[in-house]
């Protein structure tokens, strides 16, 4: 029996499977997929000695795989480590094992330990600490010195002032209060100067500190470096085709060096396992399990895509040999070649953007509304793009045809003088009619587009909303966005501290359907030129 393999029963085998592997950055979990997910989700919630910590949060995913031998079955993983180990009976070993203490990571991360102990000693030390409360203490004492003989200054300058205001001074007299306002300024200076040249000593002392501290970060981020690139010459993947590669190979068309935990994710390490055993990818699926992490979306049991910046690279490599789905965002909206025009003047043009229509061209995808636009409308010269919808989320969309009224589009977004309001489909049952919902957003740097809820480092981010109906599970709800963040909208309605009903048909927050259910029904704005107040509705298609 090969290693991980778990054989699927006849029913499973019975199944028809999928013509092309799973693509996965965007996917609908095929029925074998589903049927080992169950699998995993029994053993997972068997283990009690990992409650805890599988409550916490965790991706898992499943690979469904055909032995050389035609036998159906799957194999299981879990993304970085659990239980305090990357290797456990149930589940595929990792691509390279980071836990290792004999390893070249454990040993490397000892010595960066060891320097991490010694400039903790350093900015901790008694000797430092002193130097730093004697700096401190001739601060106050050149502050307080310095006022003391600025007063005494003040009051002789005073009395000086009043001697020559009573007049009958003598030539001598009159150079004699001279002299000593000058002797007061000079010795004003001394008393700083002594006092700086004091503070200065310490400052060298702690500088030496210092400089020692500086010396022990600058090596601890050189060793820190090339350990990195040392482990990830050690997470070797395959591909369909028989190729092997290491991250950094894998990453060199990018420029960069591979993210830190590349290769940990469960995609990886399920194609890797299978390929070094002989067995064929058949479909694949990965669900979180847990509550959400801090800032971000993800709800228990729902299936998400492999994330961008550490997966898509390695998988991209890895996939190659398989025929594997289309992105379906990837690939041009067959039809609505026709724009449905809204409003149209010599100025702007409103149009009701499809779901599934980029507003602009992608890297991967040229068609959008914008190029259809210009096609259809090339008196229309200089900036022309006011607002995005985003490429699922259908609804109206403004376009300028000339420099002016864009510029002056743009300003009222800016000022919040545009009104928008969209329609939602959400996937439960809202308990307020009706409130605000006011979490900061910041994009997610390691799996983009996605956003993330930070209230530290995030931009301010308003939505209000309205529910209109609930039925059957899901409710229907009017949200007006009082802020322009990216996928605002889908992360208020999907977040835990939000309205914690994603959006039906979120890929991203929610689960993935036919579409996103989110229609941007109305817009009101001032003509730029006109000076008209214009408001525009459009049909929901849902």
């Amino acid at each position: 029996m090969i290693d991980k393999f778990h054989p699927m029963n006849l029913e499973a085998a019975a199944m028809e499977l999928p013509q092309r592997f799973t693509c996965p950055f965007c996917y609908e979990p095929h029925p074998l997929a589903l049927k080992a997910v169950k699998q995993v989700q029994r053993y997972v919630a068997s283990r009690t000695d990992w409650a805890d910590e599988m409550a916490a949060g965790k991706m898992l995913g499943v690979l469904v795989v055909r032995s050389q031998d035609g036998c159906l079955g799957y194999l299981a993983a879990f993304s970085g480590n659990l239980a305090g180990s990357v290797h456990h009976d149930y589940f595929v070993p990792p691509v390279y094992d980071l836990l290792n203490p004999l390893g070249e990571f454990k040993q490397g991360e000892a010595q960066i330990t060891a320097i991490n102990h010694e400039v903790e000693r350093l900015e901790q030390s008694p000797e430092l600490a002193d130097l730093m409360a004697r700096e401190a203490a001739e601060n106050q004492k050149k502050v307080d010195e310095i006022a003391t003989f600025k007063a005494l200054m003040a009051r002789h300058k005073r009395e000086r002032d009043e001697r020559r205001a009573a007049g009958n001074l003598t030539a001598e007299q009159q150079e004699a209060l001279l002299n000593e306002s000058r002797y007061e300024k000079a010795e004003l200076r001394r008393i700083r100067l002594r006092h700086e040249a004091i503070m200065r000593e310490i400052a060298d002392e702690i500088a030496v500190f210092g400089q020692r501290i500086d010396e022990m970060k600058a090596r601890r981020k050189m060793m820190s470096e090339a350990l990195q690139a040392r482990i990830f010459r050690l997470f070797v993947v395959s591909n369909a085709r028989g190729e092997r590669r290491d991250l950094v190979e894998v990453f060199r068309p990018l420029g960069t060096l591979p993210p830190a935990g590349a290769g940990e994710c469960c995609a990886p390490r399920l194609l890797n396992h299978a390929y070094n055993n002989g067995l064929r990818p058949v479909c694949m699926a990965e669900f979180w399990w847990g509550v959400s992490p801090v800032g971000e979306v993800r709800h228990h049991g729902h299936f998400y895509p492999a994330c961008r910046s550490k997966c898509k690279p390695i998988l991209d490599f890895m996939l190659q040999g398989l025929d594997v789905e289309d992105n379906p965002l990837e690939r041009p909206v067959i039809g609505a070649d026709e724009l449905e025009v809204m409003y149209d003047d010599q100025w702007l043009t409103v149009l009701n953007k499809p779901s599934g229509l980029l507003t602009v061209p992608g890297k991967a995808l040229e068609d959008s509304l914008y190029t259809r636009y210009r096609q259809s409308h090339p008196e229309a010269v200089g900036p022309i793009v006011v607002h995005r919808l985003d490429q699922e989320t259908s609804g109206l969309v403004i376009f300028a045809k000339d420099k002016a009224t864009h510029k002056a589009l743009q300003q009222q977004f800016e000022s919040h003088r545009v009104k928008k309001q969209y329609i939602a489909l959400l996937d439960g049952s809202v308990t307020c009619d009706e409130g605000i919902i006011d979490l900061p957003l910041r994009p997610d740097v390691d799996d983009r587009p996605r956003q993330r809820v930070d209230c530290k480092h995030g931009k301010a981010a308003v939505t209000r909303y309205r529910v209109l109906e609930r039925k059957g599970g899901k409710t229907r709800i009017a949200l007006e966005p009082m802020t322009g963040r990216t996928h605002q909208l889908r992360v208020h309605c999907s977040h835990p501290q939000g309205l914690n009903c994603p959006i039906v048909g979120d890929r991203l927050y929610g689960i993935a359907a036919t579409r996103l259910m989110l229609h941007a029904r109305a817009i009101a704005f001032t003509h730029p030129v006109t000076g008209q107040s214009l408001e525009l509705d459009s049909p929901l298609p849902f």
